[in-house]
C-alpha cells in the first residue's frame, strides 16, 4: 500500500512518521511546496525507523507530484490557518486554491486514490474534493474532523473519570457528529456511554456540560496553550483512518462526509473500508440533537457559499 501525504508541516510529518512508525504500508510519500522541508523530514523519518522493525520506505519531495503516482490513499493536510482577523470566507478563499493545485496534481498521478482531507474548513475543503471527483464518487472522500473531536470528547470523558476515581480501566465509547468547529460540533452526549452506562452514572449534569463545552473548544484551547494547532491527536487520526482502509475494518467512526440529503459534507457516524466510506449508521437522536445538528447543517452551508 501506497500512501502520499500533501504538507510536511506539524501534521502531515507526524502522521507520516506515525504510519511509517507501524508498518503496514510499504511506502509513504510526503510532499511540501517549501524546497527542502519534506525532504529532510522524511530523512529525519528514515532514520528513526532504523531504530524499529519497520520496513516502509518514506520518500520526501518539493512539489513533485510525480512521486505520488499510484497512491492508495491521499491525504491532505496543505493550507494555512485561520489568522487573527481572518474572515471564514478568507480563509475559504486562501485554502480553496491550494486544493485545486494539490487535486489536480494528485488526480493526475493517482485518479482512483482515495482521499483524507484535514485542511481547513474542514468540512468545506471536503466538500471542495467531492465536487472535484464528482459527487458519485463521494465514498473516496472521507473528511478527519470528526474522529478527532471524537478523541477530545472521550478525552474530557477520562479525565473527569480520573479526577472522581483515579486509575482505572475504562471502555470509552463518545461520538461527535456535524461540523468541525467550536460552535458547530455536536457530542453525542445520550449515545455516549462508559464501560457500556451511561454519562448519568457516573457524572452530574453539571460535570456533563463541563465535558461538551471543553470538547467543543478543544482546539481553541490547545491553540492557546501551544500557540499553534495541534498535531500529535490529528496526526493519529489520520494514521487510524489510513489503517480501516488497509484493513478493511469497516468499525463506526465519525468522519466528514457527503450527505446528498443536505448536499454538503458533514460529520456523520460511518463506517470505512478499503473502498473509503462503506457505510452511514442511522442514529436515534433526541430532538435537542436533532436540532442541532440541522444548526450545524445551516452554519456549514453558509461557510461553504465561500467557495
Amino acid at each position: 500500500m501506497k500512501v502520499s501525504i500533501i504538507g510536511a508541516g506539524n501534521v502531515g510529518a507526524t502522521a507520516a512518521m506515525k504510519i511509517a512508525a507501524d508498518g503496514f504500508v510499504n511506502e509513504v510519500v510526503l510532499l511540501d511546496v517549501k524546497e527542502g522541508v519534506a525532504e529532510g523530514k522524511a530523512m529525519d523519518i528514515m532514520q528513526s525507523l532504523m531504530m524499529t522493525d519497520s520496513n516502509t520506505i518514506v520518500i520526501g519531495t518539493t512539489g513533485d507530484y510525480s512521486k505520488t503516482a499510484n497512491s492508495d490513499v491521499i491525504v491532505i493536510t496543505s493550507g494555512v490557518p485561520r489568522k487573527p482577523g481572518m474572515t471564514r470566507e478568507e480563509l475559504v478563499g486562501v485554502n480553496s486554491k491550494v486544493m485545486t493545485m494539490v487535486l489536480d496534481g494528485a488526480t493526475k498521478y493517482s485518479p482512483d486514490a482515495i482521499f483524507v482531507v484535514v485542511s481547513n474548513p474542514m468540512d468545506t475543503m471536503t466538500m471542495m474534493a467531492v465536487n472535484y471527483l464528482g459527487k458519485e464518487n463521494w465514498r473516496k472522500v472521507i473528511g478527519m474532523g470528526g474522529m478527532l473531536d471524537s478523541a477530545r470528547f472521550e478525552y474530557n470523558i477520562r479525565m473527569k473519570l480520573y479526577a472522581h476515581y483515579g486509575l482505572g480501566k475504562y471502555d470509552i465509547v463518545a461520538k461527535v457528529i456535524g461540523g468541525h468547529g467550536d460552535t458547530t460540533m455536536v457530542p453525542l452526549v445520550e449515545n455516549a456511554t462508559v464501560n457500556g452506562k451511561p454519562l448519568t452514572s457516573f457524572f452530574t449534569d453539571e460535570e456533563i456540560a463541563d465535558i461538551v463545552e471543553k470538547t467543543m473548544k478543544g482546539g481553541a484551547i490547545l491553540t492557546k496553550m501551544l500557540g499553534t494547532s495541534a498535531w500529535e491527536a490529528p496526526a493519529q487520526g489520520i494514521c487510524e483512518t489510513v489503517k480501516m482502509i488497509a484493513f478493511d475494518e469497516n468499525i463506526p467512526v465519525a468522519s466528514s462526509v457527503y450527505r446528498e440529503e443536505y448536499d454538503l459534507c458533514i460529520g456523520t457516524v460511518v463506517t470505512i473500508g478499503k473502498d473509503g466510506i462503506e457505510g452511514i449508521f442511522t442514529m436515534k437522536l433526541s430532538d435537542e440533537t436533532k436540532n442541532k445538528y440541522n444548526a450545524s447543517v445551516e452554519a456549514v452551508r453558509n461557510v461553504n457559499s465561500a467557495l
